[in-house]
Formats: C-alpha cells, structure tokens, sequence
C-alpha cells in the first residue's frame, strides 16, 4: 500500500462549540473594563484574600454554584460514583474506580486493544443546574494540556453518558452495550482548558484564570489554572492592586479595582457573556479584566448554520445569550443581575430583594408593576397555578435540540418570549402553552391566545426581515429585508448583514445599488464592532476599498485592529467554506481579499497555503507557509505542512529536515512524526519508519491511518502478531476501512498457517 500523505489542516474559522468549542459581545457602548495595561497572573491576590474585608459576599459566594462549580477530585466534590461498577460500551469496558494510592481513575478496557489508565486530575461541574446537571472529568497529558474525558454524568438520570455529536451524532446519549468507544467525540480525549488551535477547547471558562500556551523552552504546553471554581477575580478582574491600596490605607477614588455597580448596561453583560455565551476565538491569551472584544467575539457564530434562531432562541445549542434578543434588554435596562444575585446566584428582583426561588414573580413585577396587580387578569390561570407564573409563560425551560432528548439539558429561554403556539411550531420549538396543554393543537391553543389578548405582538421589523429573507428573489429584495441600520438590534443586524453577504455577495458579484452601499456603509459605522466587522466585510466583497480605508481611518489603533482580526475571519470562514466544498480556487480568492486588509496574519497566510495545496499548487503552498512561518516561527503545524508541500513536489530530503524541525519545535505532535514515517516508508525503509509511527500513535492513539501503517511496517518486517495488533487498534476508530479489514483478514490467516 502506497503511504498517502496526511494533509493537517488547520481552519481559519476558529469557532468553539463547543464547544467547543465554539459560545454575544453586542454593546452600544465603545467604552468597557478595559484594563490600561496587559494583565498577568500576578495582577491577581486570589479568592481568599477577599473574605478578610468583604466577609459577607465571600460567604455568600463559597455557598454558590460558583464557589462549588468543580476541583480538585475528593468525595465533596464527587456525585459520580467511583465504586468499580463497570460502564459498559460495545467494546470496551470502562471502570471508575479509587485507585490504591487513593486516586480516583478510568481505567479503560477495549475488545481489541490494550488497556489505558486515565487519572482523575480536575472535576468539571457538581450538577447543579435544575434543568440538567452534569459532572465531567480532566486528566493531565504528558504533553501538559488538562483534557477531558469522555465519560460524563448526569445527576438527574443518574447515569453515566457521552457525547457524540460530531461522530456518532445521536447528541449526549447514555453509555450502553450499542455504543461504540470510538463514537465518543472525546475519545481520543482532544478537548483541553484553555485556548490552543491545536484542540477543540472550551476556552477559559471551566474554571478561573486559566491559560495555556506552549513553552518553546521547555518544549510542552503550560496550562495554568487558579481553581476549577468560578471565583471573585473572574468577575471583578486582577484584585492585586486594590488590596494593596486597602492595606496601605491610599483608597481615594481609586480603588484599583474596576467598581462593577457602575458599569453600563451592556459593560455587565460583558462580564457573564465571558463564559455564559458562545463566542469565536480572535486571539488567545484572555484574563478577566482584559477587554472582552479584544479576544472574543460573540456574533461572529452567527455566520453559517446559526446557533440561534431568527428570534434568538437555541437552535443548536447556546447558553444565555439570547438575552440580547429581549424587549427587557432592548428597549429596558435588563442585566444579568436584575434578577440573579451575582454572588450566591439566588434570584433577586430589580431592587436587589433576594427573593426565595426562580418562579417568583417580583422578578419580573418590579418592573411590569401593572401585571401584579390582578395577575389572573392578564394570565388567565388560576393564582398560584403553574401557568400563573411569569417565568412559566416567558421564560420556559426548553431542552437544546443538539444534545437530543436522552439526556435532560434544559435551560430557561433568556430571550423572554412571548408564547406564539403556532409560530413555535414552524420553529420546531415546543411552546410554553404546549408544555402544559400538551393534547390540545398549535392553532387552538393560538386562538385561545387571541381571545385572551388579541392581535400577538409582532417581531421587531429586523427579525420579521430575517425570518423571510429565504423568500427574496432579488438581492435588492434581501437588502431590504435585512440591511436595517436603524433598527437598534445588533444581534439581528449583524445576522442580517451576515446573510445578505453569504447569500448574495459571497456567490452573486453583480453591482450592488446605492441603497445596498448606503446601508451597509451606515452598518459599518455602527457602534457595536461585530456589526461594523461584518458590514466592512461586506464593503469588500462589493469592491468598496475606499470606503473601507475611510472607515477604519476613524477607529482608534485598538479597534482598528480587534476589526481587521474580524474581518479576517469572516472572509477566511467563505474561504473555508469553500474549500469543504472542494472549490480550493474559491477558496483562494476569499483568502487573498482578506489578505488586502490584514497583509501580516499568519493565520492567512497558512490558510491561504492550504488553499494551494488543495489546489495542486505546491510552489505557492510553499511560499505561503514560509510567509506564515516567517510572521509566526511557533508553528509546528504549518512545518508539517510545509513538508508535506516539499514532499508532494518529490523534494524529499527538504521534507524530511522540515518534519524534523516540527520535532525539535513540539516533540508533542504527532502528525510530524506520522509524516517523517510515510517519507522512510515509501523509500522501503521500514526499520526507519517503526519508531516514528510508534511515537505518532503513542502521542496519538486515535489516528487510525498511523496504526494502519504501523501495521504495513511491521508486515515489511515480518512482524505479524504487532500487525495485527496494530491493524485492531486502528479498526477501532475507523472500522470501516476496508483495506485494513483485508490486511486483518490477511493476516489472521497467515498468522494460523504459521
């Protein structure tokens, strides 16, 4: 079998999931927490120091699912049970148990591949949350990255389950005896804390302070995280500086800290859409008191197969960020903290009463004082029924389509909608009357609606536009559904500016009008930077550099940059998009555009040089990746792939000297490894290629093809028993490749001659 090189790509669309990886930043305000200088880890005093002055908000947060989010692995911590009863998979068997030392452990028992002990070094979640909570688990690689595990647990279920969107695609379902190990989307375990485009990740928010980054000196990643709870400094930011003022007796007006009662509506939300929303990645390296926009962006997702519906409720899977679709939010001054005491995350109403529990009304009579009182005057239900609660109406808990429905994850829907039974249905959503009045049919339950109130409130104009955008059959006729800059909607806006631009600019290039042009440049000035990110995207797919150049003039140094990074990864997002489609010269022209606004991103660059490659075009893959390397030398991916172009060109010897500087850069990966083995097995040096395919799939025992060729090697070499073990353990994760299934067979009968 000819070695086929493994092409590693890396994609310029750094979306979190789940998410990742994945995860809104939407302000109206260009002012934020914004630290004048770079923040450290020694900015920070920790947690502890805190209780000496502020011993009642300490206590009240060492109560709180925050204070109690995860930790370190000890029976406090611990609602899965680590009893040696084994989880039982197709073929493997899975036993958390305590070890002798006292460590809590996976060890993990494949059919057909040896067996794996994976340490306890971190617990991820308490089940806590009332619409479903889950405890997941990290282990330390050798590599220094903190990596989850696929095995979870749900408290409520009781049971242990898994997560396979992405491979298996049946969402979060409970581990059984139908379930194949390698269904698991953690398996090979890939999803670190912290930041890397190397991994999928979950960024910085399963925990505080954490970082992690490579250590070119010590040559493996640095991960770095103060607790695996959520303390006082992921709110309130580095608390160094002010405690040294407190204790030095210097507290003026400047307290050294950032005084969060007095921070903007949309300054707040900042501080939960840190972790309580999905966001896309624009640099890494982000600590609480940094400003947000800088790192992170929280419409970019919305490009694409959007999370959200038109009217911001899930439509994947999200977290609370639907909250910027909320009339309480768009035309009020509705926080996070109007109703959650950010503190002990008991409820509140808007006066900061603590109020006993979630389904208390004063949430919301503090505001629609008129609704309290005769509250069956507008409810319809009687008082202290189910349907007589605000929350039950407005803000129901509806399961996330993408986990699916086996394991219950429901959160309460943010975007504070009203019930439209009928609407709901077109959506697919199951509508708050539904729940209750589960036999009765949308359109009844709708008139019965209209009896009760009338005419339903209609959607704001910008998303009746995006709901009906498909139907357009002009670009004229889409522009003004969607390009609204009068709308005060920026969620909906940027959605709406995304869509004109994937759907017409993207693949229709014909002159656009003077009222598309008007109406994106006004977008482009708006004064939340996602929407102005997208509009001058749009701007260049139109042909409109001047307008861009005089736009970005007017932004300061800072938020001309934080708009070239979204720039760029809105154009590298078409590009990527087509070079899944197999359109590597579509691909191209979007990477070269992007370029003409961020002519030194690295990022491009290899973007661009994957293109070519894609392409057939080694000479310009090749100048490509150097000109990335060039801009970024710590890329021992773009060198793998630089080798892989010298070897498509029958250079081998640059390609080999190239993988092995991947090596000497991150001794860690192991497609440098995996590629320096093809070239030895190709040139029918088997001996040579063993060692390699052996660390490779050491470093990384779900790459198949690596076990596959381990397999080829050893065959070479007359070593058949570590064939066909190694054919087993690929088989494992790619059983359905047919040639490994006959180099099984093959050797299974040479084994029995023998």
């Amino acid at each position: 079998m000819r070695p086929q090189l493994f092409l590693a790509l890396l994609p310029c669309w750094l979306g979190l999931f789940l998410a990742f990886e994945s995860s809104r930043f939407d302000s109206t305000s260009q002012t934020s927490f914004t630290a004048t200088k770079s923040i450290s880890f020694s900015d920070f005093a920790g947690a502890e120091t805190c209780k000496n002055c502020h011993a009642e908000q300490y206590d009240a947060w060492v109560h709180s699912t925050h204070g109690n989010a995860g930790g370190l692995p000890i029976p406090e911590t611990l609602i899965a049970p680590f009893d040696g009863t084994p989880i039982r998979f197709k073929d493997a068997v899975v036993i958390p148990s305590v070890a002798q030392n006292g460590e809590y452990v996976f060890t993990v028992r494949p059919s057909n591949a040896r067996e794996r002990v994976f340490r306890v070094d971190g617990v991820i979640g308490r089940g806590h949350m009332v619409g479903g909570g889950t405890q997941g688990f990290v282990t330390q690689f050798p590599d220094g990255t903190l990596r989850f595990l696929p095995f979870d647990y749900s408290k409520q279920g009781r049971m242990w389950f898994a997560n396979t969107i992405g491979k298996g695609n049946k969402g979060w379902v409970p581990i059984n005896d139908e379930l194949r190990l390698a269904e698991c989307s953690d398996w090979p375990p890939t999803r670190v804390l912290g930041t890397d485009r190397r991994f999928s990740h979950c960024q910085e928010c399963h925990g505080s302070q954490i970082s992690l980054r490579f250590d070119q000196n010590r040559k493996k990643y640095e991960t770095h995280v103060t607790s695996l709870t959520i303390d006082c400094e992921s709110c309130h930011g580095p608390a160094k500086r002010h405690v040294q003022l407190a204790r030095s007796g210097r507290m003026t007006d400047d307290i050294g800290l950032r005084s969060l009662s007095t921070l903007s509506k949309d300054e707040s939300l900042l501080v939960c859409f840190q972790c309580h929303a999905v966001k896309d990645v624009l640099q890494q390296g982000y600590l609480p008191g940094s400003k947000l926009e800088r790192y992170y962006s929280l419409k970019l997702p919305l490009l694409g197969e959007s999370h959200l519906h038109p009217d911001g409720r899930t439509k994947t899977f999200a977290y609370q960020e639907g909250h910027f679709f909320s009339d309480c939010y768009l035309n009020g001054s509705m926080t996070c903290v109007s109703c959650h005491d950010p503190h002990s995350q008991g409820y509140r109403d808007i006066n900061r009463n603590p109020l006993p529990d979630r389904f208390d009304d004063r949430q919301c009579t503090g505001c629609h004082s008129s609704k309290a009182e005769a509250p069956q005057r507008h409810t319809f239900h009687k008082e202290g029924s189910d349907g007589s609660r605000c929350v039950a109406c407005h803000m129901p808990y509806l399961q996330h389509p993408e986990v699916g429905k086996s394991i219950r994850f429901a959160r309460s829907d943010h975007t504070i909608s009203i019930p439209r039974p009928v609407f709901d249905e077109q959506l697919g959503i199951e509508s708050a009357c539904s729940r209750c009045h589960s036999s009765m049919k949308p359109d009844s339950l709708e008139g019965i609606m209209r009896r009760w109130y009338g005419e339903i409130k209609p959607h704001p104009e910008i998303v009746r536009g995006l709901l009906s955008a498909h139907q357009s059959k002009t670009l004229e006729d889409a522009a003004r559904r969607v390009l609204l800059p009068s709308a005060r909607h920026p969620m909906a806006q940027f959605a709406g500016v995304s869509f004109f631009l994937e759907n017409y600019l993207s693949t229709d290039r014909k002159e656009v009008s003077a009222f598309v042009l008007d109406s994106l440049s006004k977008l482009a000035r708006h004064s939340d930077i996602d929407v102005r990110a997208i509009a001058l995207s749009a701007l260049l797919l139109a042909e409109r550099k001047e307008r861009i150049n005089s736009i970005l003039g007017e932004a300061n140094a800072q938020d001309r940059d934080a708009l070239r990074r979204r720039i760029s990864l809105v154009l590298g997002f078409l590009g990527d998009r087509e070079r899944e489609s197999e359109n590597p010269h579509g691909a191209i022209e979007f990477y070269l555009k992007s370029l003409e606004v961020s002519p030194n991103d690295a990022d491009l660059h290899l973007n661009l040089a994957h293109a070519y490659a894609a392409a057939g075009d080694y000479g310009e893959a090749i100048r490509h990746y150097r000109m990335s390397l060039d801009l970024n030398p710590a890329q021992s991916l773009a060198l793998v792939n630089l080798g892989i172009a010298y070897a498509a060109q029958g250079n081998m010897s640059r390609a080999i000297v190239t993988y092995e500087q991947a090596i000497e850069q991150n001794p860690f990966e192991p497609l440098a490894y995996f590629n320096l083995a093809n070239v030895y097995l190709q040139a029918n040096q088997p001996q040579r290629a063993i060692p390699l395919y052996e660390k490779a799939v050491d470093l990384d025992f779900g790459m198949a093809l690596g076990h596959f060729y381990l397999a080829r090697a050893y065959i070479l070499t007359r070593q058949y028993e570590k064939a066909l073990a190694a054919v087993n353990e690929g088989l494992i994760f790619d059983a359905q490749n047919e040639s490994a299934n006959q180099m099984r067979r093959d050797l299974l009968k040479a084994l029995r001659k023998e």
